[in-house]
């Protein structure tokens, strides 16, 4: 595999990806929110939430790809409202999925960062959309993708001119039923292996459940990953998506000081 962006290390050996005073790639990163903007009270008073619990970045939907098209598809517009205005009563920078690339140049002109889901991973006109825009990008895994494919997807958007991309294991699809996914600890040593690129971790869609995510986070954080990525909800059981893996303030908060005091013992250890 040639890569030759992705195997020329910068100076300081690896990309840290500013997002606002967040520095991703420096330091362990906790970004959670709900899976989709829902309402604005649902979703400032989460993003209040998970501040207080500990987190650096917002995550919310509000584009939803759904598999089924009468699914919540998400607020759209008004949802990038909602999300800017938990910002401005926040101070979190927020990240959201982009789905077409007619919408590339709005949502960026609201999101702190740009996701591209796992079912857009080899969309390759919207990451070369993507990659002609200043925002920071956070590109997951597809599915059923070899990381060979993942990091020739990410080679598209650097290719475009951004150097901000964010890498993200969400989990592949693999025999097992219990689980939502199968989460491949493997990817964060082997990227670091790879690239210089920043590596996050989203337990929650590699689980689908919320009983497995604090010990797939510390699996996550043991194993050199800069970031995790959860779902929070402040009432999951009313949550229109993915509420069997969304955590409560009070999980999450707990989680967080976990995460965080096992990440400080890592880094004295390395």
């Amino acid at each position: 595999m040639k890569n030759i962006r992705l195997s020329a290390l910068q100076d300081n050996g690896r990309t840290v990806v500013c997002v606002g005073h967040v520095k991703v790639g420096d330091g362990l990163c906790i970004v959670a929110g709900p899976c989709s903007v829902e309402t604005e009270k649902q979703t400032i008073e989460t993003a209040q939430a998970v501040r207080e619990g500990g987190a650096d970045i917002l995550r919310g939907g509000a584009f939803k790809p759904r598999t089924s098209p009468y699914a919540f598809q998400g607020l759209g517009l008004k949802g990038l409202k909602i999300l800017k205005k938990a910002r401005e009563e926040t101070g979190l920078p927020f990240v959201t999925e982009v789905i077409d690339t007619r919408d590339v140049p709005w949502v960026a002109e609201y999101a702190d960062v740009l996701q591209i889901g796992a079912r857009n991973m080899q969309n390759f006109s919207l990451l070369k959309e993507v990659g002609k825009t200043q925002k920071p990008i956070l590109l997951k895994r597809g599915m059923n993708s070899t990381i060979e494919e993942w990091l020739n997807c990410a080679e598209y958007i650097l290719d475009g001119g951004n150097p901000d991309v964010i890498l993200c294991e969400r989990g592949i699809r693999t025999f097992e039923t219990y689980t939502r996914n199968t989460l491949d600890i493997s990817a964060v040593p082997a990227l670091k292996e790879l690239t210089h690129l920043p590596v996050i971790i989203d337990p929650s869609h590699a689980s689908g459940r919320v009983s497995l995510i604090p010990s797939l986070s510390l699996a996550a954080i043991a194993s050199g990953a800069d970031g995790v990525m959860v779902e929070v909800h402040v009432n999951p059981s009313e949550a229109v998506c993915d509420k069997d893996q969304a955590l409560t303030p009070a999980q999450f908060s707990a989680m967080a000081g976990k995460m965080r005091s096992l990440h400080k013992f890592v880094e004295y250890s390395l």
